[in-house]
């Protein structure tokens, strides 16, 4: 999309039903890989900013899913500053927090010693469904492909709609699959709305 698309995009947006009745489903764990070829990272607050044109204040459905990092040492009760810091920063920015503590999986061929691994798909499921009736509209920060197969049920069983928002690149063929069936309605692009991030960056 270039800018005078997305501006009219956006102001589809401006409807106070439809913002009201919107759901913005964050999986930042998949949102902070876009810096890996976008060359940049999608800040935290730059990304309340922009959510903001999609979903109202209702604070439960504005909802970021990210792991609590408490190290390899499983009895820890201290988790990461890192991790510490990017929860605050959503709930600063009137995230509904979601979160579960990051698995450290032992792998002798990782330089570390361990992989970590924290997927929240199931929890993205659940609240979806368990939220069904205080939404029409998702708004998908994720290039998961696997979300799909919740959204599919969502849409022929429910009607909701899916906007799936990601970074080209790192965006699963299930989802633009589910867009060719018209599961999903659209997939925007990180890229294309950077403009739009710097401003709420910079504050111009």
């Amino acid at each position: 999309m270039n800018q005078s698309e997305i501006k009219v995009f956006l102001e589809a947006f401006q409807n106070q039903r439809k913002q009201e009745r919107t759901i913005v489903i964050v999986d930042f764990g998949n949102v902070d890989k876009w810096k890996d070829s976008l060359k940049w990272k999608v800040g935290i607050k730059e990304l309340g900013n922009l959510v903001k044109n999609f979903s109202l204040g209702r604070k439960f459905l504005r909802r970021f899913y990210y792991g609590s990092d408490y190290g390899n040492n499983e009895r820890s009760h201290t988790i990461s500053p890192w991790s510490d810091a990017i929860l605050r920063m959503a709930k600063m920015n009137r995230f509904e927090i979601i979160t579960k503590r990051v698995k450290y999986i032992h792998d002798l061929n990782h330089k570390t010693g361990f992989q970590k691994k924290c997927d929240m798909d199931v929890e993205m499921t659940i609240d979806l469904i368990k939220e069904r009736d205080n939404y029409d509209t998702i708004v998908l920060f994720s290039g998961d492909g696997d979300l799909m197969c919740a959204i599919r049920y969502l849409n022929e069983e429910y009607g909701k709609h899916c906007i799936v928002f990601g970074a080209r690149g790192h965006v699963g063929r299930e989802i633009y699959d589910a867009k060719q069936e018209k599961i999903v309605d659209e997939v925007l692009y990180a890229e294309d709305f950077e403009y739009r991030l710097n401003k709420y960056r910079f504050g111009r």
